[in-house]
């Protein structure tokens, strides 16, 4: 009897440590499951060129899908008004205005980040993460005089990224050639790149000496270096073989990123993807499929190519299975421009488009319409669809993400805002210094105040309204969202407020605002 009940006793011990051994396990599984994260990030992306945030007439389904099947952001902000500056701030949680080299860069530009800086593709490798970065990088590139026929580095390996498939600048920009973990793709070794902004190489053709050679018309900068008959800004000479087909650039981007997916999920391993897509930013030169499509000349067909281009994408994380297994951010790096440097018919064939939706400004301007950009995170079976009024920013997706996969981040301008990312809360940032060619404002809560900036009050090659004024301005996004209405007259408390809450995060005395926005 007593064999028996010690048997029974030991059966019974054995059955309860087998089950919770098994629990422990299924725990430790599904801490170890991490999501894939996504950034689909356009260029020049205006608040309206959505159709899923009702304020323009192109019709966007694809992109529809990410924003009305996630959290749509009312709110939601690049860092600054113009590229270079937005994309070192979402990689690095950082202020672009802290950083003095921050603004667009040409071409031939150092690498921004340095390499000893914490980005979010370093947090996430650390966590056993796959990066890679497919599409635009304008963060520069090399430590100064790269040579574009050896590997070039520092660039986007040295700083976080696994792998890298990247334009250097912009599409308008020279080298106008694809580089791949830091080797410019196809390059034939006797047809060696040279590159210089400051001048032409001998006997090369140019836009200006060379108009017959011109298929697209510049309007204002890009008169230098002709290449696939569209003049670009810089000059370069040779790497025949290696020059990218602009009318290809988007199926080539689709292709690389789908590669990426297929790869990583086939490998069973957390991936991070920026698929920073070239559209809309000039020269816009959609496929022959979209010539057309829009009806709004190159400008549309590029957005209605970007939008398929996202529709593809997301079929493939389909296919590999992993979509609901990943979180997708929809960005835009600032607001939209319509001439920015082309003669392509964005204006003449706008029709009632509205790119800026309600919005006052566009691209390079401190009003609204320059950061303020659609922004949407989705997660298929975690994120429910929503509208969110919260003022978020670019900049916190760096904690956010950190939080998400159990890391406290060490970038101090990052707010972790990961509840109202998921859509599970309405917690904002209580401010935000938006920055535009150098210079900044502020937005608390619904207000905004932008300090008095000597300049035009018109960029008239671009026709945008910049912000600049003599005096303060203060605007209640509440009542007055295309900023019509100033208030720093009628409401001095208020400004006030304001300007030492900025001064405050500027780290500027008083009187010292202007002398610091111009360096």
């Amino acid at each position: 009897m007593k064999i028996t009940q010690t048997f029974s006793l030991a059966g019974l011990l054995s059955g309860l440590l087998f089950f919770s051994c098994q629990e422990a396990n299924n725990k430790e599984e599904t801490q170890e499951v991490k999501p894939n994260i996504v950034f689909i990030y356009l260029d020049d992306l205006g608040y309206g060129d959505v159709s899923a945030y009702e304020a323009g007439t192109l019709e966007t389904p694809n992109m529809d899908r990410l924003v009305d099947g996630g959290v749509k952001f009312t709110n939601g902000y690049a860092s600054s008004a113009t590229c270079s500056p937005s994309r070192y701030a979402i990689l690095t949680g950082t202020y672009p205005w802290r950083n003095e080299n921050a603004k667009i860069l040409p071409g031939t530009a150092p690498l921004l980040i340095d390499t000893a800086q914490y980005t979010l593709p370093k947090m996430l490798r650390e966590q056993g993460y796959a990066t890679g970065i497919v599409g635009k990088w304008h963060l520069g590139l090399g430590s100064g005089n790269v040579d574009w026929n050896e590997e070039i580095n520092p660039g986007p390996n040295q700083v976080g990224f696994d792998y890298s498939y990247i334009l250097a600048a912009t599409q308008d920009r020279v080298p106008t050639v694809y580089i791949e973990d830091g080797r410019v793709v196809n390059l034939d070794p006797n047809d060696p790149i040279e590159v210089s902004y400051d001048e032409n190489f001998p006997g090369e053709p140019t836009a200006i000496d060379n108009p017959e050679l011109v298929e697209m018309k510049w309007h204002h900068g890009h008169n230098n270096s002709i290449v696939n008959g569209v003049p670009r800004i810089g000059f370069m000479k040779g790497g025949e073989a290696a020059k990218w087909s602009d009318v290809d650039m988007a199926d080539h981007f689709l292709e690389k990123a789908q590669s990426y997916v297929r790869e990583k999920a086939a490998a069973d391993q957390p991936f991070f993807l920026y698929y920073a897509l070239q559209q809309p930013h000039v020269p816009r030169t959609p496929h022959p499929r979209f010539e057309g499509k829009s009806g709004m000349g190159p400008r549309g067909d590029v957005i209605l190519e970007a939008d398929w281009v996202i529709g593809e994408f997301l079929k493939t994380l389909e296919e590999e299975g992993v979509l609901e297994n990943t979180l997708i951010v929809f960005s835009s790096d600032n607001g939209p421009v319509l001439n920015d440097g082309y003669y392509d018919e964005a204006v003449e064939k706008l029709g009632d488009h509205t790119p800026a939706g309600p919005l006052r400004g566009g691209k390079y301007s401190l009003f609204e319409a320059g950061t303020r950009v659609p922004f949407a995170t989705y997660w298929k079976g975690k994120i429910q669809p929503g509208v969110s009024d919260a003022l978020v920013t670019q900049i916190d997706l760096m904690a956010s993400i950190g939080a998400l996969i159990g890391v406290e981040s060490e970038a101090p301008d990052s707010q972790n805002l990961l509840a109202t990312f998921m859509g599970e809360s309405q917690e904002e940032r209580s401010e935000f210094v938006l920055e535009a060619t150098t210079k900044t404002a502020l937005r608390q809560g619904d207000w905004v105040m932008i300090p008095p900036y000597p300049g035009p009050a018109v960029q008239n090659q671009v026709n945008i309204e910049l912000g600049n004024a003599e005096g303060y301005q203060l605007y209640d996004l509440s009542e007055d969202i295309g900023q019509q209405n100033n208030l720093a007259e009628s409401n001095p408390e208020k400004l006030q407020e304001m300007i030492q809450l900025f001064e405050q995060i500027r780290g500027t005395g008083a009187g010292n605002v202007e002398q610091l926005e111009l360096k």
